[in-house]
């Protein structure tokens, strides 16, 4: 999980203490200031930092250092202020706007406690991946400033590793908190359990729907889809070698378009509302998680197969996909299970949930699903 920056140099006095007691209750870990008296609003379990330059008075640093829990200073003047307090952490400012700067910025990450880095506006983040390779066994953190919360979802992504935390200046109350929602992101990961089949019907011709995202899944991936909110099977992506066909790591021969599968926010979704540009989770056979974008969908009509299967607390599980050897579900340790040789007996992984779903959100009501 990323850590959520807000920077309130500059800002209004009334937004700022807005934002302030916004932040306090929904996880904001540092807020950035050049006001000690708005210092003494920010509550102990928000972290207070602030940024001098060359052109900072001294005066009004000699008040920031006794206030601030992090004293950040511009590289060109960071040495003045080496252990200018015992339980002060310290920060280095580095912008970047030409090779050499990104050179610098490179040696600074890979030997400061922190490192504040603010990119020239630009549409490449390529700066940001040669930075983040070059830091990759660093020690410190790196912090990236950002224009907006979309800014933020593309840096906290970058290279699969993206920033330690990103620093939003925000515009309005509200920003904070769509800022640590990004980066939060989703679970680490999500508790797999075995399930047993118990009964496998064959069924007529149904439309079944394959998933083509634009991530290159790994052989123990694929996506959670059930005919019930309150469970999942693991459907395989087909990664595994198939007859007659190419191997496509892109794709999930999923399951039938009414069957549920995972999105971002702990949401389901139908397989049939998905689209290009749709998030979605896919999950790992050790439950770790990731959202990647679909590309398409392709819907056809296929002879269906129905499995059920039962947790071990006996919690049903149910899912209708494609009645074809080369559709997989996934099981213990990754092993992949054809759907046409799946027997009564057969363990399988899938995930359960308590709630019940009402256009995607868990909800806490009377619903029941056959």
């Amino acid at each position: 999980m990323k850590s959520a920056w807000i920077d309130l140099r500059g800002t209004a006095a009334e937004l700022a203490t807005a934002i302030i007691e916004e932040s306090t209750h929904i996880g904001v870990e540092t807020v950035v200031l050049d006001d000690p008296e708005l210092a003494a609003k920010v509550p102990p379990n928000v972290q207070k930092a602030a940024v001098v330059t060359g052109e900072t008075p001294t005066t009004l640093i000699d008040r920031l250092v006794d206030v601030v829990d992090i004293l950040i200073a511009d590289h060109s003047i960071a040495e003045k202020f080496e252990g200018i307090r015992p339980d002060l952490r310290s920060g280095v400012l580095i912008k970047v706007l030409d090779e050499q700067s990104l050179d610098l910025a490179c040696r600074i990450a890979n030997e400061a406690e922190l490192t504040l880095v603010e990119f020239r506006q630009d549409p490449s983040k390529i700066p940001l991946e040669i930075l983040l390779a070059a830091a990759d066994k660093a020690k410190g953190s790196i912090v990236t400033v950002v224009t907006d919360v979309e800014d933020a979802a593309t840096t906290i992504g970058v290279l699969e590793r993206g920033s330690d935390a990103v620093l939003l200046a925000p515009k309005r109350v509200g920003d904070a908190t769509e800022l640590v929602q990004v980066t939060r992101g989703e679970a680490a990961s999500l508790e797999m359990e075995e399930l047993e089949i118990v009964q496998l019907t064959h069924l007529g011709l149904g439309d079944r729907v394959c998933v083509d995202t634009c991530s290159h899944l790994r052989p123990n991936e694929g996506l959670l889809v059930g005919s019930y909110s309150t469970g999942l099977v693991l459907v395989s992506s087909e990664t595994h070698p198939l007859p007659y066909m190419p191997t496509r790591p892109f794709r999930v021969n999923a399951a039938a378009l009414s069957s549920y599968t995972l999105t971002p926010g702990n949401r389901t979704q139908y397989l049939s509302e998905l689209h290009c540009g749709s998030e979605i989770l896919a999950v790992s056979t050790d439950g770790s998680v990731r959202t990647v974008v679909v590309g398409r969908i392709k819907m056809e009509s296929r002879p269906m197969l129905r499995i059920e299967a039962r947790t071990r607390s006996g919690q049903l599980v149910d899912m209708v996909g494609q009645d074809d050897w080369h559709v997989r579900a996934l099981g213990p340790g990754g092993s992949v299970h054809n759907f046409t040789e799946l027997r009564p007996g057969d363990v399988i992984l899938g995930h359960t949930m308590t709630d019940q779903r009402h256009v995607g959100y868990a909800i806490r009501e009377f619903l029941h699903e056959q």
